[in-house]
């Protein structure tokens, strides 16, 4: 807040809400600047620190959460209010992740606008204010380095724990994360302490103090509460006296429970993909091995059904590996993405028409209605394509012969959604809950030789929720599935 003013400013590419909202703020004596899109609204907000900034959460370039990251990425304390007539609770939470301070609904009034901004000012001085008591209290800490309990201070504000312990197995020093990451309830100092320890450490106390080496420290890693409920690393070190001889040891305790997780996801994924790429490799091997032993003779229709064989299970390689590529780039978001206008309603025909062959091997019937006859979206249109390829061809996978695929386009709200039904095997209970997790395939009797990766659904619901959109599915074992896609209607 400059000379008394209060900076706002305000990215939005509706130019009368934009020019109006200027207006009424600066009839209230508000310092105001202006940006039409979010390049132009990163550039001003990352160059000045404003006090307040209200972003529209869909702009034509960068929507208003990448603007709300970059601004708060150099300025963590600007207060930061979402426009939008779309909010989603996803949105909603990555906003707030992110840092904003508040929403406001589109269409508002300059009433609900000035009791937001005046919220927002009021945010701002409190922000400032603790501000300057946090650098009042920094400069009072730095007088504490040169007092009596100044190491107390600052060890018991560190997150890893942290034990000492004398050559009696009494405590000399704890500190509360020392608790936390053994999950103990409470301890005393001068305590006998070996016994409420794991003994991992007990067995590192006991080795220090045999070895009697001062430079010497043992590191465990310790499962404190089962299934990677809580684990921690440990580390010990031996305190010697002044002449050498073992005095006691510090224990630096670290919870390491989300690397230990990380560490099992890795290793699970790891398994699964080698499980997938090994059985087909396998096959086309046997295959091969077959038709070069010239020990075997074998006729040359055999020979080239054989060579079928191999190709097909190369191909299920081929699509396996690129759907891997493409989940990774969904995961550490690399993958190019260009926007443009998409005609939803074209999309989907376009889709149908390239599926017609596999549609007519099984006789299936193709209903499609939509309740509006033009649906323009803002989208990759590789990703909208990979979408609706992967859900229409699954209809058609797993139908039955003359069955059927209902399509219909409707709007609810603030999504537009897409219903494709079949009338095919449909999904037990228990498949339902895993159906859009890595390399799951349903596996039951009437799946059984129908080809897949396991990552199509997958990598689909990846890409619609990075649309602030939702994927669900509704299934009866026996008589078919429904998949509901619903995508973000964007002014």
């Amino acid at each position: 807040m400059t000379n008394g003013k209060t900076k706002i400013l305000i990215v939005e590419d509706e130019k009368g809400l934009r020019e109006g909202i200027k207006r009424l703020l600066e009839l209230e004596g508000f310092q105001i600047e202006l940006a039409e899109r979010g390049t132009e609204g990163i550039q001003l907000g990352t160059t000045n620190e404003y006090d307040i900034c209200i972003l529209d959460l869909r702009l034509p370039d960068y929507d208003g959460i990448e603007v709300l990251r970059q601004i708060k990425l150099i300025f963590p304390n600007t207060v930061c209010i979402m426009a939008t007539a779309f909010a989603s609770y996803d949105t909603a939470i990555e906003a707030t992740r992110l840092g904003a301070f508040s929403y406001i609904p589109k269409p508002f009034t300059p009433e609900e606008l000035l009791y937001q901004i005046d919220k927002a000012c009021q945010q701002r001085r409190l922000i400032l204010e603790s501000e300057k008591l946090k650098k009042e209290r920094e400069e009072r800490l730095l007088e504490l380095a040169y007092e009596k309990g100044r190491l107390n201070t600052i060890i018991k504000s560190i997150a890893d724990g942290l034990l000492v312990v004398n050559s009696k197995g009494e405590i000399v020093y704890f500190n509360n994360s020392c608790l936390k990451n053994l999950n103990i309830n409470s301890l005393k100092i001068g305590e006998y302490i070996l016994h409420k320890i794991p003994n991992q450490i007990v067995g590192m106390i006991n080795q220090l103090e045999k070895d009697n080496d001062p430079n010497q420290s043992l590191i465990n890693q310790i499962e404190i509460i089962n299934n990677n409920g809580l684990y921690v690393e440990a580390a010990c070190s031996p305190i010697p006296f002044q002449d050498g001889k073992y005095s006691g040891v510090v224990i630096v305790i670290r919870d390491i429970t989300q690397y230990k997780k990380i560490e099992i996801i890795k290793s699970q994924f790891i398994s699964m993909v080698a499980h997938e790429l090994k059985t087909p490799i396998a096959a086309v091997i046997g295959y091969l091995k077959i038709i070069l032993d010239e020990n075997v003779n074998i006729p040359a229709e055999k020979e080239a059904e054989y060579l079928e064989r191999s190709a097909i299970r190369l191909s299920g390689l081929v699509e396996l590996v690129n759907d891997l590529l493409d989940l990774s780039r969904l995961e550490v978001k690399e993958k190019k993405r260009e926007f443009k206008e998409i005609e939803l309603v074209k999309l989907i025909k376009t889709t149908i028409e390239f599926l017609d062959l596999e549609i007519k091997k099984k006789n299936i019937q193709v209903e499609f209605s939509s309740e509006i006859s033009e649906i323009k979206l803002n989208a990759d249109s590789s990703e909208m394509n990979r979408v609706f390829t992967n859900i229409l061809s699954n209809a058609i996978k797993y139908n039955r012969e003359k069955g059927k695929i209902g399509i219909n386009i409707s709007i609810d709200e603030n999504y537009f959604v897409v219903k494709v039904s079949d009338t095919g095997i449909g999904l037990k209970e228990e498949d339902k809950e895993r159906l859009f997790q890595e390399f799951f395939r349903a596996k039951n009797e009437k799946t059984r030789g129908i080809q897949g990766t396991g990552l199509g659904l997958s990598i689909v619901k990846r890409i619609v929720e990075s649309y602030a959109g939702k994927i669900e599915v509704e299934s009866e074992f026996g008589k078919g599935s429904v998949f509901i896609i619903r995508l973000p209607v964007v002014n």
